[in-house]
């Protein structure tokens, strides 16, 4: 396998910024069409990571149905949450970006920030490739997923590993795996849930909605389902609530095996039918609005609830370009970068380098 083509060899003086952190989200279609949503799914779903049934039976599937079938339906979903400026998980990463890029500034750090889609684009391997072009040397991962799973957390790390494996001059690499426990991201969410309240009024139950993974994961070693709940307690607590006032449920099933329960929907339904008139919904394992918040939740989720004699719905906002929830995210970058030359060098020093790089390219 060849390797890939390396920039120009800098001499003297280095760049400016040599380190960066390259933020990683999911990822998004390019438009709300069938054939945007056939390129992105059929990306997606093609990762072993997302779905693990035996390949040459879940391409027969894939191909055969779904990239057939769901393009369409998924597209009209789409449509109903798409921005002038495109989906919204792409206006929110990019936001989350410049602002981190900003914050770490404020605090002094030299730090480049660069944001990637895992599925989709920018895909990973271009946003390395611009990084190293800059001048770049060590990058810090952050995988913009809270709780850590086998098929968001690792699979970015999985992104990376392809694009080393054909990289010649490979950067210092770091990764962050989780932040679900983090203080001040578990801060941040308590906040938005009590502005909330301050604006709409408190609910009587705040249910939790996070992502669904297949049941078999949890016997399989993945350590998202008890990090899920672990944030949903550590809410809880911060928000003062007892035992009965709060749920965590798992949304976005996709075919018929079980999945991690109780599912989201199905609980609002029969919270409605019990006689519970008013829910707040917060999805802590999103941080950004996306698809699965803006349509899954606060249109099919808002309609279920509302149909089986609910009486008011409140739809918590993602983070987003919170002010907390952009400081927690900065401060756990800052820790992570902790160890790295982040300072910029003094003039003279500069300077130095740059004369005894030349000195060395003109001996040669």
């Amino acid at each position: 396998m060849p390797f890939l083509p390396e920039p120009p060899q800098r001499h003297g003086a280095g760049p400016a910024v040599e380190t960066a952190v390259l933020l990683v989200n999911l990822g998004t279609p390019d438009a709300p069409t069938a054939p945007a949503l056939r390129r992105y799914l059929a990306q997606f779903l093609s990762d072993p990571r997302v779905v693990e049934i035996p390949r040459l039976l879940w391409a027969l599937i894939l191909h055969g149905i779904i990239l057939r079938v769901r393009p369409a339906k998924s597209a009209a979903k789409y449509a109903t949450v798409w921005t002038p400026d495109g989906s919204p998980l792409k206006v929110w990463t990019e936001k989350q970006a410049k602002l981190l890029q900003g914050m770490l500034g404020e605090r002094g750090l030299r730090v480049r920030v660069a944001h990637a889609m895992r599925y989709g684009q920018p895909a990973i391997a271009h946003a390395l490739d611009a990084l190293k072009r800059k001048g770049v040397r060590r990058v810090l991962v952050l995988p913009a997923y809270p709780q850590y799973s086998g098929a968001t957390t690792a699979s970015v790390i999985d992104d990376v590993a392809r694009w080393a494996l054909r990289t010649r001059h490979v950067p210092e690499l770091r990764f962050i795996n989780r932040y679900h426990d983090d203080p001040a991201y578990i801060a941040a969410l308590a906040q938005t849930v009590r502005e909330h309240w301050q604006r709409e009024g408190r609910a009587d139950k705040l249910v939790m909605s996070f992502h669904g993974m297949p049941a078999r994961t949890l016997q399989l070693g993945d350590p998202y389902h008890c990090e899920c709940l672990k944030t949903g307690r550590l809410l809880a607590e911060a928000l003062g609530l007892k035992d009965g006032q709060w749920l965590v449920t798992f949304q976005s099933r996709f075919g018929k095996a079980k999945w991690l329960e109780p599912y989201t929907e199905p609980s609002l339904v029969k919270l409605a039918k019990g006689g519970l008139k008013t829910v707040d919904v917060i999805c802590p394992g999103f941080a950004a609005d996306c698809l699965e918040t803006l349509e899954e939740i606060d249109q099919e989720a808002r309609a279920a609830f509302l149909a089986a004699g609910g009486q008011r719905f409140g739809y918590i906002a993602c983070l987003n370009d919170h002010t907390a929830g952009m400081r927690a995210l900065t401060g756990l970058a800052q820790r992570h970068l902790q160890g790295w030359p982040l300072d910029a060098p003094h003039p003279d020093t500069l300077a130095l380098q740059r004369q005894r790089a030349l000195t060395a390219g003109a001996s040669e």
